[in-house]
């Protein structure tokens, strides 16, 4: 029997991750044992207070029924004093707030409640790749943006108000920028709105990465009248150690949560009590957590700056964020030659920049979700195959 896929599936490709995973799952079943430098997906355990809320609310014989769609007020508490000690914004919890099952979940929710056939949204090129797949899944049409070092990852907004932005509904924003870790000020911030404001766009700022290697956390909601075209997602995926949890959130005006809360009810029945109770114990540690955590990745950041040179790549010692960017020499014709020649010689994995976008093809990046002496073995393989070149 013959099923075709939906239309919508039609140029949405599976996640370029999880097809590599299953290469590099074939070539350790082969005996290659590979080191994955390649996803962001943090090594380290959350703090031990939040897993003794898991157990021992998890221990309850009350806590496993279904939850309320917007997440219990202690969740949504947390989150909103989170906001005001770290970022200085004031929100509302219980209006201006949606727990999400993971911020992957909430780009998916945004482009499906503002997005249909005929609508055309803004992405980064390069960035995150879900961007243009939620896009295309909603109907709309994906308008890639190019960022360059030359403006620092920076949108050009001269360049952008020469198109034609009439069919523009949402534009996707990423500070710190994954991939390049590149940061952004408050002038900026205010350069952001006031487009938004004149072309009429609502402005969906992703912010899993403020915590990470940066000494400013910043939200693009302190900026006078962001909530009147902005929304932020933000995670406790990277900053708390807490990736495979799914938890993270939607912050913005009441008007939009209560519209993206329409779709949102239609996809899932709330999170799990337990770890919604974890999740308020983990937004409620000492910026000590972050110093701490911050550390572990400074001496880790060194080790793949030693990557990177071995690899003749430049890069900007400036980034903050889970990641190094850098770009690969002329001997490579992109960063997919590159980090399939490492992968096969050296049987390390690195990210190809050019999955993140065209913009992104002359470059690698590697990810600080390794242990040192993880890196001290990549780098031992990598010198290696140098020594043979």
């Amino acid at each position: 029997m013959q099923i075709e896929v939906a239309k919508r599936l039609e140029h949405t490709e599976e996640y370029y991750f999880s097809k590599k995973l299953r290469e590099i799952d074939e070539m350790n079943k082969a005996g290659a044992k590979v080191i994955n430098l390649g996803i962001g997906s943090p090594d380290l355990p959350p703090h031990p207070d939040v897993i003794q809320i898991l157990q021992e609310q998890a221990a309850l014989s009350t806590t496993h029924g279904y939850q309320n769609y917007k997440g219990v007020p202690a969740l949504r508490d947390a989150m909103s004093n989170w906001y005001v000690q770290y970022y200085g914004v004031q929100v509302n919890p219980n209006t201006e707030i949606l727990p999400l099952i993971g911020s992957k979940e909430g780009i998916v929710h945004i482009c499906m409640t503002y997005l249909q056939e005929g609508d055309e949204a803004l992405i980064p090129n390069p960035g995150y790749p879900t961007y243009a797949s939620a896009v295309r899944l909603s109907g709309a049409t994906a308008r890639p943006y190019t960022l360059s070092e030359e403006n620092d990852w920076l949108p050009d907004f001269a360049e952008l108000e020469r198109l034609d932005l009439s069919k523009v509904k949402i534009m996707w924003v990423n500070y710190p920028h994954m991939p390049t870790g590149a940061s952004a000020n408050h002038a900026f911030f205010n350069e952001l709105i006031a487009f938004a404001h004149r072309n009429n766009i609502l402005i969906c700022h992703d912010n899993p990465y403020s915590f990470i290697l940066n000494e400013n956390p910043q939200s693009l909601l302190a900026i006078a009248g962001a909530k009147d075209v902005a929304i932020e997602l933000n995670s406790l995926s990277k900053s708390s150690n807490m990736a495979g949890w799914r938890i993270g959130m939607l912050v913005g005006a009441e008007e939009r949560i209560n519209e993206i809360l329409r779709f949102k009810t239609n996809m899932d029945s709330g999170m799990f009590l337990p770890m919604q109770l974890a999740a308020a114990k983990a937004l409620s540690l000492e910026k000590s957590w972050y110093d701490e955590l911050n550390e572990t990745y400074r001496k880790r950041r060194e080790k793949v700056y030693e990557i990177m040179d071995m690899l003749d790549c430049v890069y900007s010692t400036q980034q903050i964020g889970l990641f190094v960017w850098a770009k690969i020499p002329n001997t490579f014709e992109s960063g997919y030659q590159l980090s399939d020649n490492i992968l096969q010689r050296a049987k390390v994995f690195i990210t190809p920049g050019g999955i993140f976008g065209t913009a992104g093809n002359q470059y690698i990046r590697i990810s600080l979700c390794a242990k040192e002496e993880v890196l001290d073995q990549a780098i031992a393989r990598i010198k290696e195959v140098k020594h043979k070149d």
